[in-house]
C-alpha cells in the first residue's frame, strides 16, 4: 500500500514531537516500519492520511468496543457538547456514570473519576497506602499499570516493545518499596506475604494481563491473591483499565467471580474519550479528600464530555447478547488464526478472555512475561508488515493485545483469516 504522506508526517512530526509520536509504541520500531497517521474511522474501519483503508483490531487499545463512531455515542456526545465542554464543576452526567458502575460491579461501592488510566492507578496505590498504614506494593512482571514512577518495574509493553529496562529518572528510592514477582506464581506471593506481608500496602495486577500479550490468570491465582491480602490485612487492586466491560460486563472479576478491594477503570468507561476511575468499598474510598486525608485531585476528572460518551457505551453493553455475539466472533477469528499458522507450519499459541485475543509466535504456553519473551519476534514483524500490507491493523508489537468490536463483521472476520493464511503461508516458506 501507498503510505507516501504518513511518511512525510512522521518526518515532520519528528521535528517536534519526541520520537514523532505522543506514546513509544506508536512508532513502530520494533516491527520496522513508519507508523501511519490516522485520519478517520468509522465502525471498525480506520483510514491513513494516504487513504488506505485497514480492519481495525486495536480500537484505539481497547475502548473501542463498539467500534469507531457509533451513532448513539455520538449523539450523546454531540448533545452534551452543544451546552459546554469543560467546567471544572460537578455535572449530573457524573453522578449518572458513576451509578451505571457501581450498580454493574459487586464491590464497587464509591468512584472517583479520574483522566487516565495511570492517574488511576496511581491514585489507588496512594490510597491503599494511607489506609493501611502500610509502604510497599507487590506487582507483576510485564503488568503495566501506567507510568507512575512507583509502577515502572518489570513493566512490559512499551517498555519490553522498546528494550527499555525500567526508566531513567525514576529514584531507586521509590522503587525499591516496589516488588514484582512472576505473574501466575501464587507460591512467589505465599512466600513474599509470609516474609513482608506486615508491609505491603496492596498487590495490584491486570486480572487478565494485556502488556506483556494477552496471558490469563493460571487457575487459582486470583483466589491467592484474594486470600493472601484478606490474611495480611492488604489491599487487592485490580487494574481493568483494559480489562473493565471488555471481557465481560462488568469486567474480569465478574469472569472469574473475585472482588477486590479497589478496581481501577478506564478506556471503555469513556467510550474512548480521556478517562480513568478508581473505586472500591465505601470504608476505604472515604479515606479520600475532601472526605478523607489521602489527596486527589484534577480539573478535568467528570470531564461531562467523557462522562456522556461512557454513559451511552455502557447503555449499549448492557444490551442481552451483546457479550456473547462478541465472543463467538473473537473465538472465530482466533480459530482461524491458528489454523493459518499450523497450515503453513509456524508455530503460534493464541487464546482469547472475551473479545480481548493474543497471538504469540511460539509453540510453548504463555502463563507468564517470561514465557512471552521467548516468542520469535522476527516472525511477529513478519507477521505485522504482511498484514498490514492486507489492510488488517494490528498492535505494532507482540506484547499487546488486539481487540475485537462488535463492528466487525462476519465478512471481516472471514477477510482476516484470508489475510492470514496468506501471511502465514509467506512466513513459512521464507524462514
Amino acid at each position: 500500500m501507498k503510505t507516501q504522506k504518513s511518511i512525510e508526517l512522521f518526518e515532520q512530526a519528528q521535528n517536534f514531537i519526541p520520537g514523532g509520536v505522543n506514546s513509544p509504541v506508536r512508532a513502530c520500531k520494533s516491527v520496522g516500519v513508519s507508523p501511519l497517521f490516522i485520519e478517520r474511522a468509522i465502525g471498525c474501519k480506520i483510514y491513513d492520511a494516504d487513504g488506505n483503508e485497514y480492519i481495525d483490531y486495536v480500537g484505539s487499545w481497547g475502548p473501542m468496543i463498539l467500534g469507531h463512531l457509533h451513532p448513539d455515542v455520538v449523539k450523546k456526545i454531540t448533545q452534551t457538547l452543544d451546552n459546554g465542554m469543560s467546567f471544572g464543576a460537578p455535572t449530573e452526567l457524573e453522578i449518572e456514570l458513576a451509578e451505571m458502575l457501581t450498580e454493574s460491579i459487586s464491590g464497587l461501592e464509591k468512584i472517583r473519576m479520574v483522566n487516565s488510566g495511570t492517574e488511576a492507578t496511581m491514585s489507588a496505590i496512594r490510597l491503599a497506602r494511607g489506609f493501611t498504614k502500610k509502604e510497599m506494593v507487590i506487582k507483576f512482571d510485564g503488568c503495566y499499570h501506567g507510568h507512575a514512577d512507583t509502577l515502572l518495574v518489570q513493566a512490559g509493553s512499551g517498555i519490553a516493545t522498546l528494550g527499555i529496562p525500567g526508566s531513567p529518572g525514576v529514584p531507586e528510592s521509590i522503587v525499591k518499596h516496589t516488588i514484582s514477582l512472576p505473574f501466575n506464581d501464587i507460591e512467589a506471593v505465599k512466600k513474599v506475604m509470609a516474609e513482608k506481608g506486615g508491609n505491603i500496602a496492596c498487590i495490584i495486577v491486570e486480572p487478565v494481563a494485556g502488556n506483556m500479550g494477552m496471558v490469563k490468570p493460571a487457575p487459582g491465582f486470583l483466589k491467592a491473591l484474594r486470600e493472601e491480602t484478606t490474611k495480611h490485612g492488604s489491599l487487592l487492586i485490580f487494574d481493568e483499565v483494559m480489562t473493565g466491560f471488555r471481557v465481560a460486563f462488568g469486567g474480569a472479576q465478574v469472569l472469574y467471580d473475585i472482588e477486590p478491594d479497589l478496581t481501577c477503570l478506564g478506556k471503555i468507561i469513556g467510550g474512548g474519550m480521556p478517562v480513568g476511575a478508581y473505586g472500591g468499598k465505601k470504608e476505604i474510598m472515604d479515606n479520600i479528600a475532601p472526605d478523607g486525608p489521602v489527596y486527589q485531585a484534577g480539573t478535568l476528572s467528570g470531564n461531562p464530555i467523557a462522562m456522556a460518551a461512557g454513559i451511552a457505551t455502557i447503555s449499549q453493553l448492557k444490551q442481552p447478547g451483546f457479550y456473547e455475539e462478541l465472543d463467538k466472533k473473537t473465538e472465530k477469528l482466533c480459530n482461524g488464526l491458528k489454523q493459518a499458522a499450523d497450515n503453513a507450519g509456524i508455530k503460534v499459541t493464541v487464546d482469547h478472555a472475551g473479545s480481548m485475543m493474543g497471538l504469540f509466535f511460539t509453540g510453548n504456553d504463555v502463563n507468564n512475561f517470561d514465557d512471552a519473551k521467548t516468542c520469535d519476534l522476527g516472525l511477529f514483524s513478519a507477521y505485522y508488515r504482511g498484514m498490514l500490507d492486507k489492510g488488517i491493523y494490528l498492535a505494532p508489537s507482540q506484547f499487546e493485545a488486539g481487540f475485537v468490536s462488535s463492528a466487525h463483521s462476519e465478512d471481516d472476520i472471514e477477510a482476516t483469516i484470508k489475510a492470514a493464511e496468506s501471511v502465514m503461508e509467506e512466513i513459512g516458506r521464507s524462514h
